[in-house]
């Protein structure tokens, strides 16, 4: 048996919870525990109650649940205090995003603890299954975001991204056409805008061509591409991603003076350090800045905004390999190449070499640590 724990998410203006009352039942009728903190659910709509009728056993503070689990699962990164309540028999999952922070991946590892990520496990296609959902959400949301803040009252240009007729519609750049890309040019098309989305790899535009019907341009992103295109565009969203790794920068401060003046940058990518030069975290309360004129949006939890589809999209995803792991414990890391790679540190070591490189450890070989 198990015992699995279910703290409130504490980073500012998050609403999310990593477990819903479908996943209290699937645990309890596994045969574990599962301690959730008051109050958890409540900015997802979720009553204690709710909780509780599945088999959940309520706890009054993070405190209860951090001393009482053997399994800690959470939506965001551990906090400064929540760190400190770890210990080295426990077992973490949540988002990490550690190349971005090398004080939080210095904690983790000072507390002996395991810490799975949900960020870096892939499928047996290289894909992030964990990631996905939240892409999505994100990707939706970017281009919302950025629409509004062209708002002049938000500061932006004053222009209806979508246009009305005998006005032309405004032009949205989304560089990386992932998941994130994919889902903000849904969006921005859907709207009306004009719409570009640039990537490195021939074969994703190819799939983006017949994904979104024709509808927008798809671009090779290189630097030259993107600077000639910046002039144009009043929304660039930012969506690269390299699985666990620092984000790539694809444009720079001097590059903001090619941009109209009080256009909109939406950073996507802030989470893994984001991949505009000028980019810095911001929270849903004060979303944005201005940098040489140009509006920066770059909340670090953008699905946070819509708990109640983002925290039952997480935990659809979520759930199978939380409940491998209570079952099987590290043993279920063993049997799934693809879940050993959601590992990122054990045992006082990063075991997962991008986020090695970027906070400068030498990354451990996970198969040699963890017990056979």
């Amino acid at each position: 048996m198990t015992r699995v724990g279910v703290p409130s998410e504490v980073k500012t203006d998050e609403y999310r919870v990593a477990l819903t009352p479908s996943g209290v039942r699937e645990l309890t009728d596994h045969g574990h525990e599962v301690v959730v903190q008051a109050g958890a659910g409540v900015g997802s709509a979720i009553a204690d109650g709710a909780f509780v009728e599945q088999g959940a056993r309520m706890v009054g503070d993070a405190a209860g649940v951090f001393a009482q689990a053997d399994l800690i699962v959470k939506v965001k990164e551990p906090s400064a205090g929540e760190v400190a309540m770890l210990r080295a028999d426990q077992t973490v999952f949540t988002y990490l995003h550690l190349a971005a922070d090398a004080g939080l991946t210095r904690g983790l590892m000072g507390s002996g603890a395991t810490c799975i990520a949900y960020e870096t496990v892939e499928d047996g296609r290289g894909r992030l299954p964990l990631l996905a959902p939240m892409s999505e959400v994100a990707g939706k949301i970017a281009t919302q975001a950025g629409a509004f803040m062209l708002e002049k009252p938000l500061g932006g240009r004053g222009l209806l991204l979508g246009g009305v007729p005998g006005v032309a519609a405004g032009k949205v750049m989304v560089i990386g056409g992932g998941v994130v890309g994919q889902n903000a040019a849904e969006i921005a098309i859907g709207m009306g805008a004009e719409t570009y989305v640039y990537d490195r790899s021939i074969d994703r535009l190819r799939e983006l061509e017949v994904l979104l019907n024709g509808r927008c341009s798809t671009c090779f992103a290189s630097t030259l591409e993107i600077e000639e295109r910046l002039p144009e565009v009043d929304l660039v969203i930012g969506a690269v991603l390299i699985h666990g790794a620092r984000a790539p920068r694809v444009i720079t401060r001097d590059q903001l003076r090619l941009m109209k003046r009080n256009a909109v940058l939406v950073d996507v990518s802030i989470d893994q350090g984001g991949c505009f030069e000028t980019s810095r975290p911001t929270t849903h309360s004060e979303p944005t800045y201005e940098v040489d004129g140009i509006t920066h949006y770059c909340v670090a939890n953008m699905p946070g905004a819509v708990p109640i589809t983002s925290t039952y999209a997480l935990t659809n995803a979520t759930m199978p390999y939380l409940v491998r792991l209570a079952d099987h414990g590290l043993a279920a890391l063993h049997d799934d190449p693809g879940f050993l790679a959601g590992l990122n540190v054990y045992a006082g070591q990063v075991t997962y070499a991008p986020v090695a490189d970027a906070v400068g450890v030498e990354a451990a070989d996970p198969d040699a640590l963890l017990p056979a």
